[in-house]
């Protein structure tokens, strides 16, 4: 005669299962990630603007004052 079925098992089994599948994708996720930013970190010697290609000119830009910027502190 066959066992009686057992479905809390079988059910804790089908979760144990999807949890392990669910930890192999992450690590193969991170492990890509990782892979990626080895990629990016490029040549120690250029700068961030080197390897971006923002151009410094950009960024002073910004700190100077317009007419529009000192006509909304007054209002």
């Amino acid at each position: 005669m066959a066992f009686k079925p057992n479905y809390n098992q079988q059910r804790a089994e089908r979760n144990r299962a999807k949890e392990q599948k669910k930890q192999e994708r992450l690590q193969r996720r991170e492990e890509g990630v990782a892979a990626r930013r080895a990629g990016e970190q490029g040549d120690p010697d250029q700068t961030d603007h080197e390897q971006t290609g923002q151009v410094d000119a950009d960024v002073q830009d910004d700190a100077v004052p317009t007419d529009t910027d000192t006509d909304t502190n007054n209002a």
